[in-house]
């Protein structure tokens, strides 16, 4: 493709060099570039990309994308000097690909918890509304019935502007897509046409990203603000964030929920293992999901469909068939009865909203038995406070590793260990090592008891040290409760 076509939208300083380049490829990882590539030199946490420009050439990249055209410069290559590399990364990915997003309905799905359940939902409700779907989620990417395996929530801009085109050419009329905040603070998603924007909620997260809370809230904010007047914005008005979203859009304003007035509202009827009886815009339903957290991504996933233009009927039919996302309060019951739960929960208020849903559910003569570890180089406030959550709602608690990375898992849990209190220290245990603590949790369960593994959810790896090992928490469970005659 023509260069001066790929700079179409993008705000250049300056270019050195001839502009009628043909591009063949686009690449920010040296290691990835070939004869006739574009090179975007990237200003990363741990690297800059401008110390491999020479390389890059070496290699035989044609145009350079770069924040400072290098003093010394080669005769055969096309700088661009750009304001953000990120930003124009964005721009060109989508000029590169024929700008996918385009061609079909994207809706992007935002918030602290709720964007894979949300979003899986929307996939599976439009698949069997008979559309061409694709789905970019945390647990897998999806073209119609060709899975792809996903690495990040939200891809680089040329993954997923190629993955984008990759949907449009198989025939995809919607697309539902998490937004991460990290997406949006990297810019991500820039260049990117967007036919709706969805808030869940927003609680404690990443916070040794966006280091303040305010930060992390303006990068999901600043999702909404970017959305254009053709667009919707749904928001969770029972969220004291989700008015806050809409503050700035040009785009079409609504809003759901179960406790406030809203344009789409909810009640929960029941809520039991075997699903959720919900009333949904004066409509009785029975849902196969569990939980009132699982009610306000029902409901968002059906008010996102009717503003799409779906049949009412037709939809709460179809959602009322569907199990939800992979790790989202997945459970078993073994011979003997006893209830263990997979949960992706990894932040206080979803550790939190999944044992009052447990609460909720019980009968009162069980125990509640939870197994919870915390990730390892990732935002450490959060630690204490998701130890405090599960022991003020379990009946006992085992402390052990979730992904540890470069992290010392000792230590790790010491961190969650300051937030047990000393009336909470008689029912907690700390075991290091995640199948031993999961192990003892159902050696410890009697009939009819709950065991909830918190943390990695769809996870089928444990990250140790760089390194990921199998590691499956359903199936060790499964493993364990069947022993168990």
């Amino acid at each position: 493709m023509n260069l001066q076509d790929l700079l179409y939208g993008v705000s250049i300083k300056s270019l050195k060099g001839k502009p009628n380049v043909v591009v063949n490829a686009l690449a920010f990882d040296s290691r990835l570039v070939n004869i006739g590539t574009l090179f975007f030199a990237i200003r990363g946490t741990a690297l800059d990309g401008h110390q491999f420009i020479e390389q890059v050439i070496e290699a035989g990249a044609k145009v350079v994308i770069c924040e400072i055209i290098p003093s010394v410069t080669n005769e055969e290559v096309t700088y661009v000097e750009v304001e953000d590399s990120s930003i124009a990364m964005g721009i060109i990915a989508c000029n590169f690909y024929g700008n996918p997003s385009v061609k079909l309905k994207l809706v992007g799905i935002t918030g602290t918890n709720g964007k894979t359940t949300i979003a899986t939902l929307l996939f599976q409700l439009f698949s069997s509304l008979k559309y061409g779907t694709g789905l970019i989620s945390t647990v897998q990417n999806q073209i119609n019935e060709t899975v792809v395996p996903a690495t990040h929530t939200t891809p680089n801009p040329i993954a997923l502007n190629e993955l984008l085109r990759r949907m449009v050419d198989e025939g995809c009329e919607y697309c539902f897509m998490e937004v991460s905040s990290h997406a949006v603070a990297q810019h991500r998603i820039v260049g990117l046409t967007f036919a709706g924007g969805v808030f869940s909620n927003l609680t404690h997260d990443h916070l040794d990203f966006h280091k303040t809370f305010d930060n992390y809230l303006k990068a999901k904010k600043q999702f909404f603000d970017l959305l254009p007047k053709s667009a919707f914005a749904l928001t969770n008005a029972d969220d004291k964030n989700g008015t806050v979203m809409l503050q700035n859009t040009k785009a079409y304003k609504k809003t759901y929920a179960l406790k406030q007035m809203a344009d789409f509202k909810a009640k929960v009827i029941e809520n039991k293992f075997s699903g959720l009886h919900l009333e949904i815009d004066d409509i009785d339903v029975y849902f196969k999901m569990v939980g009132s957290f699982n009610a306000y991504n029902l409901l968002a996933a059906y008010a996102t469909a009717v503003l799409l233009e779906q049949d009412k009927l037709k939809v709460l039919t179809n959602l009322s068939a569907l199990p939800g996302a992979e790790g989202r309060f997945d459970y078993v019951v073994s011979k003997t009865g006893i209830v263990g739960i997979v949960d992706y929960a990894h932040t206080p208020d979803a550790v939190q909203n999944v044992l009052s849903t447990i609460a909720n559910i019980r009968k009162g003569t069980e125990q509640v038995i939870t197994v919870i570890g915390c990730g390892g180089d990732r935002d450490k406030t959060k630690r204490p406070i998701m130890a405090q959550v599960a022991c003020d709602w379990s009946d006992k608690v085992i402390l052990t590793s979730d992904n540890p990375r470069t992290e010392d898992p000792k230590s790790i849990i010491k961190d969650m260990e300051a937030g047990v209190s000393p009336t909470n220290q008689r029912k907690t245990i700390s075991i290091l090592d995640r199948k031993e603590a999961i192990k003892t949790a159902c050696h410890i369960a009697q009939a009819g008891d709950i065991i909830l593994i918190a943390g990695k959810g769809h996870e089928k790896y444990q990250e140790v040290n760089g390194v990921r090992h199998h590691f499956d928490d359903k199936e060790i469970i499964n493993e364990q409760l069947n022993q168990i005659s």
